[in-house]
């Protein structure tokens, strides 16, 4: 008798057989969303909705539901905005406190925490932002949509990720790990564009407020608290603050994220060793039932255990963790959601319109040449020098995923322009150039990996 028949017809492994077959129809959408492309195609799933909802018939309702005023708060202080902002100033605060706490990790100790392995990645940043501002600029100078010149230099991480992890393990693992640098810096600056550029007047009372907050967020990181309810609930309030100062309210993320603890509680050798003496524990208080409810030491044994986990792991990659799925599969679909939809009354005008035109020229031959341009440059003049494995071609196609604009260049796009007919042309060229972009890019690297 084989084995399989064995045990499925052992007592107590009636279900074993069907939970092995479910778990083998369930593997591959496991693996599917553990590998990031889930968020990616539910996002882009909510912009094809948004587009659809926004140019049928009932295009009146897509937008009149983002306009719904919501009030939160006790009848002292209400706080009454509409569901389009609390997704755009609450929700994706949350967005961006989680590319803070990335950015965070990434200085300290990812490929930005010395100078010879960020030096690539910050050239093409640098160059990939520069380059597409000037050729928005250049489309639109001398009228007021020059304002939008923030919009290309946006890249969407997790899209362009996204495209890469699609294409399996051929990708060789310095390509990803350049384009997460090359983003983590395009974000940083991205976050100081927002915070310099595209702030309303300031109320000096409100943001004094802020900063006092956020050195108090400081200094509970220097007494050594770890618990996160503190900093959550110094965040609410911090913004809050920076909502009523006038800076946009999504900067308080990023500063909440340079608060969080980043170091330990212990080190992994004490880890390992406290680990063992639990588990050590574990086994000796076993009762004969293997039931751990019966036996008091085997509880604490597993009590200590969750301590031990929790002291071995830092507080920031704790936040980031509980984040990510929040991020991915709520907070950006909700965003994408409510920010995608342009209706498209004329959609000819689009073609000849300079603020589209300055987005697609910005995203689709300002970035390929600023990232390309700029890395070849500072590897030409020794600063830095190509990842292991990655080719001049490979990272001529990753030039193109950094085109992919879409969640952050809508969200500069929104801050630029607010409402009308401007950011429907900036979002209508972001979409199309996100999807030229990510398109060329995808080839271009497909072509490479089939080469070797």
């Amino acid at each position: 008798m084989r084995d399989s028949e064995s045990t499925a017809s052992a007592p107590g492994t009636e279900g074993v057989r069907p939970r092995r077959r479910a778990y083998r129809v369930l593997r591959p959408f496991q693996e599917f969303a553990r590998r990031g492309v889930l968020g990616g195609v539910l996002l882009l799933a909510c912009t094809a909705i948004a587009m659809v909802w926004a140019n049928s018939p009932l295009w009146e309702s897509y937008h009149h539901l983002w306009e719904t005023s919501i009030t939160v708060g006790v009848a002292g202080g209400p706080l009454t905005l509409s569901l389009h902002q609390w997704i755009n100033d609450g929700l994706m605060a949350v967005f961006f406190l989680l590319v803070g706490l990335e950015i965070k990790r990434e200085l300290l100790v990812g490929e930005l925490a010395s100078p010879r392995q960020a030096a690539l990645p910050i050239a093409a940043a640098v160059g990939g932002m520069v380059l597409p501002a000037l050729f928005y600029t250049a489309v639109n100078f001398g009228t007021p949509a020059v304002r939008g010149w923030g919009i290309p230099m946006a890249t969407d991480i997790a899209f362009a990720l996204g495209v890469l992890t699609l294409m399996g393990p051929r990708v060789p693992t310095g390509l990803k790990i350049f384009l997460t640098a090359l983003a983590i810096v395009d974000d940083m600056g991205a976050v100081l564009v927002i915070a310099l550029f595209y702030t309303s007047s300031l109320d000096t009372t409100a943001l004094a407020l802020a900063a006092a907050i956020f050195a108090g967020l400081l200094l509970l990181g220097r007494l050594g608290v770890r618990s996160l309810t503190p900093y959550v609930a110094g965040g609410v309030l911090l913004w809050l603050a920076v909502l009523a100062s006038g800076v946009h309210a999504t900067v308080a993320g990023v500063l909440l994220a340079l608060t969080i603890p980043s170091r330990t509680k212990i080190d992994a050798k004490q880890f390992s060793e406290l680990a063992r003496r639990v588990l050590d524990d574990f086994d000796r208080s076993e009762t004969g039932d293997r039931l751990v409810i019966t036996s008091r030491g085997q509880q604490e044994a597993v009590h200590a255990l969750e301590l031990a986990s929790e002291a071995v792991q830092a507080p920031l990659l704790r936040l980031e963790h509980s984040l990510h799925a929040a991020v991915s599969y709520l907070i950006m679909p909700l965003f994408a959601l409510s920010n995608a939809g342009v209706h498209l009354a004329s959609p000819a005008a689009y073609a000849t319109d300079p603020v589209t035109l300055g987005v697609v020229l910005g995203l689709t031959l300002g970035k390929p040449l600023g990232i390309f341009g700029f890395s070849w440059l500072a590897v030409r003049l020794g600063v830095a020098r190509l990842p292991a494995g990655v080719s001049w071609s490979a990272l001529h196609g990753v030039s193109w995923l950094g085109g992919i604009g879409f969640t952050m260049s809508l969200f500069v796009a929104g801050l630029a322009f607010g409402s009308g007919a401007l950011l429907d042309a900036a979002k209508v060229g972001v979409l199309s150039a996100s999807l030229m972009a990510g398109s060329i890019g995808w080839f271009l690297i497909s072509r490479q990996m089939a080469r070797r």
